[in-house]
């Protein structure tokens, strides 16, 4: 009974409830094409009036309906898993502060009502991800903070340039903005502020860094929440990016960064890091087609994204806690023995991020895939969003043959069992949803079905690079002690590819040696230099020089006292005589 009443149990009800009715809502909403707009006016002063505005359409409902599903299930999972926190009230109610956040920016049509919901998404990420209190969750913190900032500031200066149209409500003048000068300037500061939340080249070394949070943040953080703040912000633009040149670079840093970030995760060992670096690929796939102009299509993969990876962190965290903490794949092994349940799980999700046919992500990578072979696109990003869609399934693949096949490859001392029900409970219904969520979805958003005529082999593409990279990530988790590990033969090459392309370095220490080297200069010429010999220093030598000075001058015979004596008489007697 202590247990029905927990902080977990209510607010999972709650939640759940809320998430049900808003989905039902948001289907409603979009059969009968409606859209409510409010204003509330909190006070009016001397003709200026402060007013509070709240949009809900369908895709608003949607998709706090998406994510509030998602965090109840997460907030029922964090029952069992931080079963051992003293503080798990006060966790909890961070969580919860973290998803009023998200509903803010999500019903809002006004920039500065975003701003609220923006910066409590970034104030409340900085607190959960020092949850554990040690250095490297200090340090991923702050990483994780000052590169949300720059968002911030240029979120700032964009509220700041809409005071030329004399309201902050953006959605009035997303037409207008078509045909103005400040567009382009409105457009790219928002840009910018999308790029930090979403993690975009090059601001995407906070994300690996931010797994240092508890599992079930990682799972509501990537899946629905923080990283698709700025996806949704450019979905509710994008008919003013799409307008100009800036869709192009946006085009092209995406598609890097879901190059890299597939890339990156062949070469990592750390169970969390590699699926953050998945979530950061898909980041790259929503903004690159966002780009191009199908707000409807990133919106879709969005969602469909939302449920199989919020599964998979989920799965990811009970692997983790049966395996007392250790996070590194290469001590797994043989779990599909140890632990089915949660493997059957983590299999499906792992499969609807590939694409398998009939799951979720493969309604919505598919038809993105298929709508950029339609497109008119360039070589180079065509390569981008193919390649990467190979090497999505390369880490895959590598990730289940290193975990779950093979021997256990950690000590005998790990008495690892799948009886953690609570935990599975709620990654059994996300387990449903990954199957079920897609063709739901794909009914609802796209009634009616559209045409698209390609040749075979570009039809075929899309199944042929996830067969030729499933092989290739094969191929990779092939190896034992006896081998040459191939990566080791190529050292500088994998360092790079697995670092990221070095940009947690340039974001930590590129950005902290030069200031740290100018402050070193100016403590040691100022500080130790010129103003100590002018200041402190000059003091103390010349207070040294005159004592002793004085000192010479006492120490003489009493001559010299007669003649000062004399001296001051003969002052004082001028003085009274004048």
């Amino acid at each position: 009974m202590l247990w029905s009443l927990s902080i977990c149990f209510l607010s999972f009800v709650f939640l759940f409830c809320m998430a049900m009715f808003l989905v039902m809502m948001g289907f409603y909403f979009i059969m009968s094409d409606i859209v409510i707009f409010i204003e509330w006016e909190i006070f009016t002063l001397n003709s200026s009036s402060m007013v509070m505005t709240f949009l809900f359409d369908w895709m608003s409902l949607m998709f706090m309906g998406f994510v509030l599903f998602i965090s109840s299930l997460v907030i029922f999972y964090s029952e069992e898993y931080m079963l051992g926190d003293l503080m798990i009230n006060r966790f909890i109610i961070l969580v919860l502060m973290f998803v009023l956040s998200m509903m803010f920016l999500i019903i809002s049509p006004n920039l500065i009502s975003i701003l609220l919901g923006w910066d409590g998404l970034g104030l409340v990420s900085y607190c959960l991800v020092i949850y554990y209190q040690n250095v490297k969750s200090y340090s991923a913190g702050m990483l994780t903070a000052l590169s949300n900032r720059i968002g911030d500031v240029a979120l700032l200066m964009a509220i700041a340039w809409m005071l030329n149209f004399g309201s902050w409500n953006y959605i009035y003048y997303l037409d207008v903005m078509k045909n103005c000068m400040t567009m382009n300037i409105i457009a790219g500061l928002v840009i910018l502020a999308a790029m930090t939340k979403s993690a975009q080249i090059p601001f995407s070394s906070w994300l690996p860094a931010a797994m240092a949070a508890p599992t079930p943040v990682s799972a509501l953080v990537h899946s629905s929440t923080l990283v698709t703040a700025g996806v949704y912000l450019l979905i509710r633009f994008n008919s003013v990016i799409v307008e100009n040149n800036l869709g192009k670079f946006l085009l092209l840093f995406a598609g890097l960064t879901m190059f890299m970030a597939g890339l990156g995760a062949n070469f990592e060992f750390d169970l969390k890091k590699i699926i953050a670096l998945s979530t950061l690929s898909q980041l790259g796939l929503m903004m690159s087609i966002l780009s191009m102009g199908f707000p409807k299509l990133a919106f879709f993969h969005l969602l469909t994204h939302a449920l199989f990876k919020a599964l998979l962190f989920m799965c990811a965290g009970s692997v983790i806690h049966n395996m007392k903490n250790s996070q590194d794949i290469r001590f797994m092994g043989g779990l599909c023995v140890q632990m089915p349940l949660t493997v059957i799980c983590f299999n499906v999700s792992n499969l609807a991020l590939c694409g398998m046919p009939f799951l979720a992500g493969f309604y919505s990578k598919d038809l993105i895939l298929e709508i950029v072979s339609l497109s008119y696109l360039n070589v180079f990003s065509f390569f981008l969003y193919f390649f990467s869609t190979g090497l999505t399934v390369c880490y895959s693949l590598r990730l289940v043959f290193y975990s779950m096949t093979g021997d256990f490859n950690s000590t005998s001392f790990h008495p690892l069992n799948d009886e953690s029900w609570i935990m599975l409970k709620g990654m059994i219904t996300l387990m449903i949803m990954a199957i079920l969520g897609g063709c739901m979805l794909s009914w609802v958003l796209f009634p009616s079905p559209s045409m698209i005529c390609l040749p075979f082999w570009m039809k075929t593409l899309a199944l042929s690079v996830s067969i030729l990279g499933g092989w290739l990530g094969y191929e990779l988790a092939k190896f034992s002690l006896s081998y040459d590990l191939q990566t080791l033969k190529y050292y500088l090459v994998s360092y790079f590819a697995g670092s990221m392309w070095f940009m947690p370095f340039i974001s930590t220490y590129g950005v902290n040696y030069i200031p740290l080297m100018l402050g070193n200069y100016v403590y040691k010429s100022f500080d130790q230099g010129w103003s100590e010999d002018w200041g402190g220093q000059m003091i103390y030598s010349s207070s040294v020089e005159y004592s002793k000075m004085v000192q010479w001058w006492q120490n003489n015979s009493i001559k010299m006292y007669l003649i000062s004596f004399v001296l001051w008489f003969m002052i004082l007697l001028m003085l009274l005589l004048l």
